[in-house]
């Protein structure tokens, strides 16, 4: 490997400004790299409690891999002092502005610090016990402050004394963005008793269904028979239903003994039980139990015994540190509220001392318990993606990567924007950066909320985007980018790309298969740079293929970008007019909120609610569109992209430029030639963009410009061709060649 400073890097046979001056800083030689042979530490694993554990930065030798590096040449002035006055001026002014930039970023990554709790990063909650008082004697309200315990071959343990309730902080309910993905998805929604006697057994599959098959790896996965009480037919399980659209299970129970808070926390427990096997928490681990977790308050108003019903809410739902749930319940007997049950907590927990994530250089210890819909072994599954994304980067990738708890590291997009699910296999090894591939899976819900909220008649082409360059980033990252410099803190950063839609396919409630080769490799300094081709198949055909550029940047690096035009200011086509041309308005927030005709983007998509057109105008003479945005730290995409790095995605600007596009098409009458229209993507158009830079809260606008080249009509169907730029305050940072949408009648022949 060698490490090379830079005043500009050559690429592609172009200028590519981001890295220069900041590497020109660094030495003019760098030692070569030696290998570490201490050995790797152990994988951390995370306290019971379901909290995100504390994350203290460490230092973690590793060994350092190898990797071919282009040819790159560059000016380099000795003793990295500039040879003349002006250059030293720019010198510092450069220095200064990196300075600014670093700073921005760090006050940035504080401002989503403090707004994680309401993106539904579960943090401890608050909870105090206060000192017991006497019980009353009469059957006037009681609140109990109670303990539990679980062992499978014993059932509940429950210990209970009097006092003030148990103080709990609860959670925002969840967004469509925030709402917990459940592992394993089944048509039943109410279960008889000969079911929950099958759950009684620990047959989970043959009462959710085939996507909830583990073979045996979880015996003691299994509904819990009470002392007290029992549910006797649960009526209805509802995933998103609740006071926190968490989810919802109403059942009838048999209440058959004297203690009512024993029979009031079995039939809660009872109800955890089954909503958490239902959503597929079993499913991340293998060797896994029930487990108990914080106090809980059960409060008895009257009376209970015989037949009543119970009604559990989630409150909340969370695959860190370990798969956990919590809910409250109530319990009626004959239509009157006898008992309620407050912060009731169960977690899954794998047995102890078994492994369940990769051990050091990535190697996978064992099956870790998750299967795909088609019942094959996953070597990684939603629980270490989670990890990935917003938790322990060593329980996700192996002990190596455990140095960057709490520190502004590459990780995968979160929640709503996390769309790889499952590693399936992985063709290479840690350190190797030459080569390598691997096949992931992303289940897309025919409810996830990007299908309710695009224009398109299917999935919109951000989520195109986002699945096919995760699954290559995370390839990428899993075999040892950034290992190359342990001790730097590395962002990632999407850099150049092109791809192409191969069909229409509706992708509700199928499983896209990822392929990502990894092609090659550069180590500089400060930064690595890899290039990589996926492939999206659903059903075993492929739909969508292209190729990209990553980069892993340090904070210098990161900090100086120069844009696409090398540092000079560019304006919009429009504001270099000397005579400013008639300007039409289309007003995309009243089309919205009609609601009526073709659809147009709505809440975490809808980008634009102004579109300045000039008809018959732009570099090729067919119109021209531009369009702003004010950015700000409260914009959703910040908190999702990435923890503690947040950054718009630059397909959310790829995708403001298609709603300009769609809106224009919808208003320029193109519409009107089809009997019952709607946007899909075009088949056949190859998209190529390149970012030079980032939009980040600072930056107050986004702007952008789109010039039309071509309106093509076929039966059916017509198509409109675009190029577009995208720039922040006093800087182009986007460029895109052939944007395209397309209208078509439901039944027209294909393109």
């Amino acid at each position: 490997m060698t490490t090379t400073p830079l005043d500009t890097l050559d690429f592609d046979g172009e200028p590519f400004d981001v890295l220069a001056w900041s590497l020109a800083l660094e030495p003019a030689t760098s030692p070569a790299p030696q290998p570490s042979t201490a050995p790797a530490p152990q994988q951390s694993i995370a306290p019971a409690a379901p909290s995100v554990p504390a994350m203290q930065p460490s230092t973690v030798p590793v060994q350092r891999p190898t990797a071919p590096a282009r040819s790159v040449t560059a000016p380099v002035v000795a003793g990295n002092v500039p040879a003349d006055p002006i250059s030293a001026l720019l010198q510092e002014v450069r220095s200064e502005l990196v300075a600014a930039h670093l700073s921005a970023m760090d006050v940035q990554t504080a401002l989503q610090r403090r707004a994680l709790d309401t993106l539904g990063r579960h943090e401890q909650s608050a909870r105090t016990v206060q000192e017991p008082v006497p019980a009353p004697a009469t059957w006037a309200e009681q609140s109990f402050a109670v303990m539990i315990d679980h062992a499978p071959a014993t059932g509940l343990t429950v210990s209970a004394a009097p006092g003030h309730p148990v103080v709990f902080e609860l959670p925002p309910p969840a967004t469509t963005m925030n709402a917990f993905k459940f592992l394993a998805r089944t048509p039943i929604t109410a279960v008889d008793g000969t079911a929950l006697a099958a759950l009684g057994r620990g047959e989970v599959a043959a009462v959710f269904g085939p996507a909830y098959d583990q073979e045996g790896v979880n015996p003691d996965i299994r509904l819990t028979e009470g002392t007290h009480a029992n549910l006797t037919e649960v009526l209805e399980i509802a995933g998103r239903e609740g006071p926190w659209a968490r989810g919802r299970l109403r059942a009838t129970c048999r209440i058959d003994g004297p203690d009512p808070v024993t029979a009031a926390t079995e039939l809660t427990w009872q109800a955890a039980q089954v909503l958490a096997v239902r959503a597929g928490l079993q499913l991340c681990l293998a060797g896994a139990r029930f487990q108990a977790g914080e106090p809980l308050e059960v409060t008895v108003s009257a009376p209970m015994a015989g037949p009543a019903e119970l009604i559990a809410d989630v409150v909340q739902i969370d695959l860190l540190p370990r798969p956990w749930l919590r809910v409250d319940a109530e319990i009626r007997c004959a239509g009157v509220v006898v008992a309620r049950v407050h912060g009731l907590t169960l977690e899954i927990r794998e047995e102890q001392g078994l492994p369940i994530g990769p051990d050091a250089g990535g190697e996978i210890p064992r099956f870790l318990g998750r299967r795909n819909v088609f019942g094959q072994r996953a070597l990684l599954g939603e629980f270490h993606m989670t990890h990935s994304a917003r938790g322990d980067l060593g329980i996700a990738l192996g002990p190596e990567f455990s140095a960057y708890a709490g520190r502004r590291a590459t990780r995968m997009p979160n929640h709503g924007l996390q769309l790889c699910d499952r590693v399936m296999a992985v063709d290479g090894r840690r350190g190797r950066l030459e080569k390598g591939s691997s096949h992931t899976e992303y289940d897309s819900p025919a409810d996830s909320w990007y299908y309710t909220e695009s224009a398109n008649a299917s999935m919109p082409n951000v989520v195109y985007m986002e699945t096919s360059l995760q699954s290559a980033l995370l390839l990428g990252y899993f075999l040892g980018a950034t290992l190359t410099s342990p001790q730097e803190d590395f962002s990632l950063r999407n850099l150049d790309g092109s791809a192409t839609v191969l069909r229409e396919v509706d992708l509700r409630d199928k499983t896209i298969q990822q392929t990502s080769r990894l092609i090659d490799t550069t180590v500089l300094v400060g930064v690595v740079l890899q290039t990589f081709s996926y492939e999206l198949a659903v059903d075993g055909e492929p739909f969508y293929a292209g190729e990209s550029l990553f980069g892993f940047f340090n904070a210098p690096a990161l900090a100086n970008q120069n844009g696409l035009d090398n540092g000079e200011f560019v304006p919009t086509w429009l504001d270099s007019q000397e005579q400013r041309p008639a300007v039409r308005v289309i007003d995309v927030a009243a089309r919205r909120a009609a609601g009526t005709g073709i659809p147009c983007a709505t809440g975490h998509l809808a980008m634009l609610d102004r579109i300045e057109t000039v008809d018959g105008a732009g570099a090729f003479g067919l119109g021209y569109l531009r369009a702003t945005r004010a950015v700000g730290a409260g914009d959703w995409f910040f908190g999702y992209h990435f923890y503690l790095d947040p950054v718009m995605p630059g397909s959310l600007g790829v995708e403001a430029v298609i709603q300009a596009m769609q809106e224009w098409t919808v208003d320029t009458g193109l519409a009107a030639e089809l009997v019952a229209p709607e946007f899909v993507l075009p088949v056949g158009v190859a998209l190529s963009w390149r970012y030079r830079g980032q939009i980040l809260a600072g930056d107050e606008q986004m702007t952008l410009e789109v010039h039309i080249k071509s309106v093509e009509r076929r039966p059916g169907r017509i198509r409109v061709i675009a190029d577009a730029s995208v720039w922040k305050p006093a800087m182009r940072i986007y460029e895109l060649i052939d944007v395209a949408v397309e209208l078509r009648d439901a039944d027209a022949q294909p393109w």
